[in-house]
C-alpha cells in the first residue's frame, strides 16, 4: 500500500474491537453530482429505513458502540455524532442527503446504507502516513470558519487521525477537515470503513467489496486495491 496507516496502542486500548478497511483508488474520475449518483443516495436512504425497521439511528447496535467509544474519549455522542449516525440522521430528516461530488456521494451511500462510518481522502494531498491516535491537544486542526481559514486544536485525550502535516479528521470520523477532502479535481483516493464490534469483520469488507464495485462503475478503468482489514483485537 503506498500510504501507510498506523493505530496507537492508546487507541487500541480504547477500542479493542475496532476493525478498519482500506480501499484505495487511482485513476479515479470525479465531478458535480450526477443524476445516477443521486439516486444511489436515495437507494441508499430506503436501504437505511428498512435496516432500521422504525427504530432511531442511534438504537442500531452499531451506532450504540460508536456513542460508548465517543463517550469514553470524553465526546459528548449526542452533539458530536459519528460521522454514519450524523449522515443516517440526515437521511431520515426531510431535508434528506446533500449531494456534493460523485465519489462523496458514492461513499456516503455505502455508509448510510450499511450503519458503517467511511471516509474519503485525497492522496495526492495527504503528508506521509496517517495514524489514528489520542491528541496532545498541540496538533493543529486546519478548518473553515465564517469563510475563513482557521486552526483549531483537538481537546487532550481526543482520537484524531493525523498526517505529517497536522490532524485530518476530529474525533475519529465526526468531522474532515477540508485540506485532504476529495475534490472535483481529485483523482487518487483512500477510503476508510471504520467498525466496531458487534458489527462482524465481515460485514465491514462486505461494505468495502460494494464500495470498490461503485467506484470501478462510476470511474471505468480505474485502479482499486481493497486491503485487508486491520482489527485492534
Amino acid at each position: 500500500m503506498t500510504l501507510t496507516l498506523t493505530v496507537s496502542d492508546e487507541v487500541r486500548a480504547l477500542a479493542p474491537g475496532f476493525t478498519h478497511v482500506a480501499v484505495e483508488a487511482y485513476d479515479l474520475a470525479n465531478g458535480s453530482s450526477t443524476e445516477a449518483s443521486s439516486a444511489l443516495l436515495d437507494d441508499a436512504a430506503r436501504r437505511l429505513a428498512a435496516r432500521l425497521d422504525g427504530r432511531a439511528p442511534h438504537e442500531d447496535p452499531h451506532m450504540a458502540a460508536w456513542r460508548e467509544v465517543y463517550t469514553a474519549f470524553g465526546s459528548k455522542p449526542s452533539r458530536t455524532r459519528n460521522s454514519a449516525e450524523a449522515l443516517a440522521k440526515r437521511a431520515l430528516s426531510d431535508a434528506g442527503l446533500p449531494r456534493i461530488n460523485v465519489l462523496v456521494d458514492v461513499y456516503n451511500a455505502i455508509s448510510v446504507a450499511r450503519l458503517i462510518p467511511v471516509g474519503g481522502e485525497d492522496l495526492d494531498l495527504i503528508q506521509g502516513g496517517m495514524r489514528l491516535v489520542r491528541a496532545t491537544g498541540d496538533e493543529d486542526f486546519v478548518t473553515v470558519a465564517g469563510g475563513e481559514e482557521t486552526v483549531e486544536h483537538p481537546d487532550a485525550g481526543e482520537v484524531v487521525w493525523c498526517d505529517g502535516a497536522g490532524v485530518t479528521c476530529r474525533r475519529w470520523n465526526w468531522r474532515q477537515g477540508p485540506r485532504t477532502r476529495l475534490t472535483e479535481g481529485t483523482v487518487s483516493g483512500l477510503f476508510l470503513l471504520e467498525s466496531l464490534a458487534p458489527m462482524p469483520v465481515a460485514e465491514a469488507e462486505a461494505a468495502a467489496a460494494e464500495l470498490a464495485e461503485l467506484l470501478e462503475k462510476f470511474s471505468p478503468g480505474a485502479r482499486i486495491t481493497v486491503h485487508a482489514p486491520y482489527s485492534a483485537a
